[in-house]
């Protein structure tokens, strides 16, 4: 759990930049007027930079963190937990047959992914730089949950979560297939080190 966590905690060091170019990009010409020029990933950036500075391209660190950190804590053992259930090869190798991390990545995947949803909704809620006439302003996690909450109701922590899962799932089922086959080791010309 602890590794999982420091994982989600050093990986959004490069996220949370990206996260925030891309909802930007996304939320182009909803509060623009028609004659405004649509910016580019690297426009967008140059505007935070000289507006906010470094610190701008981190706007909504705070809720990705919570995000990542929690997925993380949660996906990493479900996941290994999961995989434990599953049958073993008959090599002596110790290791699932591929099936089984498959669907124990794709289980971890989906419910941590769904798990977190209310916190990737608020990170997008912060994230959104570009306020229209009716969207709040939120000063952090807290007042953004409760204000969403409170106005839209329980389901609106949830609005895309369908979709976050059918991302998730398969994308952690993958990579944790390929992990568990050796494909780097492969690549690399290294042996697969056993899992007793």
């Amino acid at each position: 759990m602890i590794a999982g966590a420091s994982a989600g905690a050093l990986q959004i060091i490069v996220t949370t930049p990206m996260e925030l170019l891309k909802i930007q990009l996304q939320d182009q010409g909803r509060t623009q007027g028609s004659g405004e020029k649509k910016m580019t990933a690297l426009g967008v950036s140059m505007q935070l930079l000289r507006k906010h500075g470094i610190a701008g391209l981190y706007k909504g660190l705070g809720p990705t963190f919570a995000r990542d950190v929690t997925f993380s804590a949660m996906y990493f053992p479900l996941f290994a937990y999961l995989d434990s259930l599953g049958p073993r090869k008959k090599d002596g190798s110790g290791d699932a047959v591929f099936w089984t991390s498959f669907c124990a990545g794709m289980a971890a995947g989906a419910f941590s992914s769904f798990a977190v949803t209310p916190l990737d909704v608020v990170k997008t809620r912060i994230q959104t730089i570009r306020k229209g006439a009716h969207d709040l302003v939120y000063k952090n996690i807290a007042e953004a949950f409760v204000s969403i909450l409170r106005t839209e109701g329980p389901r609106a922590l949830f609005k895309g979560a369908a979709c976050r899962v059918m991302v998730i799932a398969p994308l952690f089922a993958i990579a944790q297939t390929v992990y568990y086959i050796g494909v780097a080791e492969k690549l690399l010309g290294q042996k697969k080190a056993a899992h007793v």
